[in-house]
């Protein structure tokens, strides 16, 4: 159940196990990283068009050498363009079957499984909508990191942190800038989004994504392979991990303060 990514299609066994774990989510998030060549080329052919995206700010938090990602789980904050706050604890992988009961019922908690060419991981996330300064309040004027977490959240977070670390004790990490454009693609009956993570050392990552119901799975892979290739999108590139990129770089820099 582990995230793979090192090869551009599934085993006959890994393939079993991605059905197996969305038979029991609650929904299929498939994504595609595009090259940093065909970015322009993806765009025009997909007929995005940048202006409508929105503006997302994300800060992740952990200690500066990652504990909380080693332990598999991440914890985030999101400031949005004309809209609440909103903040999450999750955890990957998970196996939904294991699941407490109390904590799959919850209505603020999701399980999806995000499958990318070669890879896919299942997760859980406990999530709530905070106030449109809750974010700046933490981040800018200090006040305490757990202010941003609610009940729910709190208890799932030190039911999986490692002992001894408390959301106060975590190191913001962040921003990263994000444009977010929910669109239909030109000639597609699929939704689409397109997110560009823009990372301060001038790097970004261009995702395509949409989420499905599970036993929707086969049909829209097939789909959207097939209208992504007639419009010259690469399938084959080497697919990044937008979480474990941004906390990579924000750690570097904390350890060489």
């Amino acid at each position: 159940m582990a995230e793979q990514q090192s090869h551009p299609h599934l085993t006959d066994e890994q393939l079993s196990d991605l059905l197996r774990l969305a038979g029991d989510s609650d929904s299929v998030e498939l994504k595609l990283t595009v090259p940093e060549d065909s970015y322009s080329a993806t765009a025009r052919a997909l007929g995005m068009d940048p202006l409508e995206a929105r503006i997302r700010q994300i800060f992740f938090f952990d200690t500066p050498e990652l504990t909380l990602n080693h332990a598999g789980l991440v914890v985030r904050a999101r400031r949005i363009q004309g809209d609440n706050d909103d903040s999450t604890v999750k955890l990957r992988p998970v196996d939904p079957t294991k699941l407490p009961k109390k904590v799959r019922q919850s209505l603020h908690f999701g399980v999806e499984v995000d499958a990318m060419p070669g890879g896919y991981v299942c997760s859980g996330s406990m999530k709530a909508e905070i106030g449109k300064r809750a974010v700046h309040d933490v981040v800018l004027d200090g006040k305490p990191i757990r202010k941003l977490f609610n009940k729910e959240q709190r208890a799932f977070y030190e039911e999986h942190a490692p002992d001894g670390i408390g959301l106060n004790d975590l190191s913001p990490l962040g921003p990263i800038n994000v444009l977010k454009l929910k669109f239909l693609p030109k000639g597609s009956k699929i939704p689409m989004v397109a997110e560009m993570w823009l990372f301060p050392d001038n790097t970004s990552v261009l995702e395509l994504s949409t989420k499905c119901a599970p036993k929707q799975t086969m049909d829209i892979v097939a789909q959207l392979r097939s209208y992504l290739t007639k419009k010259s999108v690469p399938l084959d590139g080497e697919q990044s991990t937008k979480t474990k990129t941004a906390l990579e770089l924000f750690s570097a820099r904390l350890v060489n303060r």
